[in-house]
This record gives C-alpha cells, sequence and structure tokens, in this order.
C-alpha cells in the first residue's frame, strides 16, 4: 500500500484545505477522497499526475516518501514547526446564490457544474449536511424598519421534499417554484404551501405542494448592519399569536 493517502491528508493541513475544497480542486467526490486518505482505495493515475502537478511534487515522493510538513512549506534546513501533526478544523464550504446568479440557479440548480461555479462561504456548520447561501435582493421580508434587506445573505438547510409538511408553520424558507426563487415564510395549507411575506402590502404566493422544486429552511443569517432587536420578544409574542390564528384557520378550512 503506498503512502498516498498520508501524504494528501498531510496537505490538506499544511494548506487549510478541507477534504471537500481539495476535492473540488480535482473534481473527486469527498467521499473517494476519503477512501484515498484512509487507505481503502488507490487513486487514478490521472488523478495522481493532477495533484502532483498542482503541489510541484514529485509522484515518486507522493506514493513512497512520507512527506514532512517541512518540505510541503517549502522550508530550508532542519527548521521544525508545531503545525505539524496539527489536526485542522474543517469548516463546511457552502455555495451561495447572488443576485446576478438567481435567473440560472432556478433551471440549474441541480446541475453539479453550475453549482461549483457559484460563490462560497466557509461556516463551521455541519459538513455532513447540504446548505444553500442566498443573498436579500428585495424588502419582502421588512417589516416596521426591521428583518432582511437587499445584501442580507441566509444560509438554508436543504428539506427532503418528502418532509416538507412537518416544518413548522411560519418557518423562513427560500424555495424553487414556479420557475421562481422566492424567500418567504411557509405556511402549509393541505397539499398546497403559502409563501407569505413580512411585508403588509406583499401578497401571498399559493402554490402546489408538488409544484416545489427545492426547499431550503433558514438556520443562519448574515447582516450586512447591525439589526435592533430591541422589540425581539415583542415581535416573538406577535409572531406566536399569528401562528395560533393560522391553526385555527387551517382547522376550520
Amino acid at each position: 500500500m503506498s503512502l498516498f493517502g498520508k501524504n494528501i491528508k498531510k496537505i490538506r493541513s499544511v494548506k487549510g484545505l478541507s477534504q471537500q475544497s481539495f476535492a473540488e480542486i480535482f473534481d473527486l467526490k469527498r467521499g473517494t477522497l476519503g477512501a484515498y486518505e484512509e487507505g481503502r482505495s488507490e487513486p487514478k493515475i490521472e488523478t495522481l499526475i493532477k495533484i502532483a502537478n498542482y503541489f510541484s511534487i514529485a509522484i515518486g515522493d507522493l506514493l513512497t516518501n512520507e512527506l514532512t510538513v517541512n518540505e510541503l512549506l517549502k522550508f530550508k534546513g532542519d527548521l521544525t514547526t508545531y503545525t505539524e501533526g496539527l489536526k485542522r478544523e474543517e469548516f463546511a464550504t457552502i455555495p451561495c446564490i447572488t443576485e446576478n446568479t438567481t435567473s440560472e440557479y432556478i433551471s440549474s440548480y441541480a446541475k453539479e457544474g453550475f453549482i461549483k461555479s457559484l460563490p462560497t462561504v466557509q461556516l463551521p456548520v455541519n459538513p455532513e449536511k447540504e446548505f444553500r447561501g442566498y443573498t436579500v435582493s428585495n424588502l419582502e421580508m421588512t417589516s416596521h424598519d426591521k428583518g432582511f434587506y437587499p445584501k442580507d445573505i441566509v444560509i438554508g438547510e436543504k428539506v427532503p421534499l418528502g418532509i416538507i409538511k412537518k416544518l413548522n408553520t411560519g418557518t423562513l424558507v427560500f424555495v424553487v417554484v414556479e420557475g421562481k426563487l422566492i424567500f418567504r415564510r411557509l405556511y402549509i395549507t393541505k397539499n398546497n404551501v403559502v409563501l407569505r411575506a413580512d411585508h403588509k402590502n406583499i401578497e401571498d404566493i399559493l402554490c402546489a405542494l408538488a409544484d416545489i422544486k427545492e426547499l431550503w429552511r433558514v438556520r443562519y443569517a448574515f447582516y450586512r448592519r447591525i439589526p435592533d432587536f430591541g422589540d425581539e420578544e415583542v415581535a416573538g409574542k406577535l409572531q406566536m399569536i399569528e401562528q395560533e390564528i393560522q391553526k385555527m384557520k387551517e382547522k376550520l378550512s
């Protein structure tokens, strides 16, 4: 068995690359890279050549010599460094939909190549889950000068289509539906969904549950300004009342 897996793991550590980031550079699946690092699989010659050329390492050294941190950093002499053997934390790399890519995302959300071309953000979240970033482009989710403004970014966790009905009333989501990418609150009524804006002058969007192509539940948010949380408790109580009223309406319908 070669030292390839051990060496590429050390390369990642020195270069500060997550498994996902390293895999994307060489068009590999993260699971395939993991198999290499764990010694469960050996690379194809094409992959080996790509990695050797990319890091300017001889193929023979990559396979048969245990590379040192000094060699990888191209240090001279016997200089030692505490970083050898240091386990680096892996952040999840999250593709982010911007205002310029929204239109193309609607038609290409399922194309792996397009998703890889999107700008990314890295966050200390579970890398095993699938996340997507969305850049707010309008004022639909504002209310009384609060809420989300253009250029704010929300991070959503992918929700399997089969369990959308289990989401809580009023959950913040962004969805691909009816040729649009929509960021609103979700309300479910039997086999339909209502996408509701926080802005009182924006009408609801009603669509069939079966028409939803993709749905992301918002987990995190990044604001371009410091939001005012002074009335957060009151707003929370008002939202709870609204949810209860909605539940009563659904029971009567």
